[in-house]
């Protein structure tokens, strides 16, 4: 087994989104998908889900061609996960007009043995109660990670909560950082956070770019600016992906890292960079369209000018 490699569970689904650029009807979403093919620029991927018998074949093909074990997807008798919504004059900020969640309705993540063993484990946006059922399964991983939601923050609080206190780090926005530690104020946010079990906090803020804080440090990274939002839907998947692939691609720097906060903050501050550029490609068109058409060398020189746009002589 690939000692950088990252196990996701999350949604598969299928979009429709409608922005001031357009509508796109049925396109490919759902947070592994998004959340994979950005950490698959990094390093290898399983993926855990469930999809319908309408769910592209080629889809699968060409995730298991970016270095993604779609092993454990499932596919049901059904129809895929549908999400209707739409973005007004707020990008930062999508507006759920209907949610079909079809066979998604009864996911029960179970994982096979090459699974259990995964280094890295990403728990995307799913009930709270599923995400502790994945770690009950996984043996010893070496970080975990998660993500929520408004819908599970104020249906499931006290499950939420329990969540939070088996894993590494968090990774949310604004609004459902001000929400769980009801605090309308970034760092009492996290510092309340904090106390719940996540030893580093993410608060994406969209446009803003991103904030990490750590139990002693805090950093601010700015969006990459583009010149057209097309499609804001799957960012903070892909910058969770980004930001997991590369911590778990430096791995051996995380292990000499470990007696040396120093030197795991400023990984942890790449890697937070490393997800606002991937976010900065997403937007650029509907669905995983330009993640699809992403190179590496585009990624790379983006990578690039944002660190040259923040460096300081």
């Amino acid at each position: 087994m690939s000692q950088n490699s990252i196990l996701a569970v999350g949604s598969m689904a299928f979009d429709t989104v409608q922005t001031p650029a357009g509508k796109a009807e049925s396109v490919l979403g759902g947070s592994v998908n998004y959340f994979s093919v950005a950490a698959s620029f990094f390093a290898p991927i399983k993926i855990v889900g469930v999809v319908g018998e309408d769910f592209p074949k080629t889809h699968l093909q060409w995730l298991s061609e970016k270095r993604i074990d779609v092993s454990g997807v499932q596919v049901a008798p059904g129809k895929t996960f549908h999400w209707v919504g739409s973005y007004d004059g707020n990008m930062n900020e999508a507006k759920t007009l209907n949610t079909s969640l079809n066979v998604f309705e009864h996911f029960n993540p179970k994982l096979a043995d090459h699974h259990v063993e995964t280094p890295y484990v990403f728990l995307a946006n799913i009930d709270p109660v599923l995400q502790q059922s994945v770690l009950d399964q996984v043996r010893t991983p070496k970080l975990v990670a998660c993500d929520s939601m408004n819908f599970w923050i104020t249906g499931k609080p006290d499950e939420v909560r329990k969540t939070l206190s088996r894993v590494d780090i968090l990774s949310i926005n604004d609004g459902e950082a001000y929400l769980l530690s009801g605090e309308k104020q970034l760092a009492r946010a996290a510092e309340k956070i904090h106390a719940m079990g996540p030893s580093v906090i993410i608060i994406k803020r969209g446009e803003y770019g991103a904030a990490l804080f750590t139990r002693n440090n805090t950093f601010l990274a700015p969006a990459f600016l583009v010149d057209k939002v097309v499609d804001p839907t799957g960012a903070g998947d892909s910058f969770a992906g980004a930001f997991m692939g590369y911590l778990a691609e430096a791995h051996a720097s995380r292990e000499m890292a470990q007696n040396d906060p120093d030197q795991f903050e400023n990984l942890l501050r790449r890697a937070v960079l490393a997800g606002c550029v991937m976010a900065s490609f997403t937007v650029e068109d509907f669905s995983l369209h330009r993640l699809m058409r992403l190179s590496t060398p585009e990624l790379v020189s983006r990578q690039t000018a944002l660190m040259k746009m923040i460096r300081i002589q």
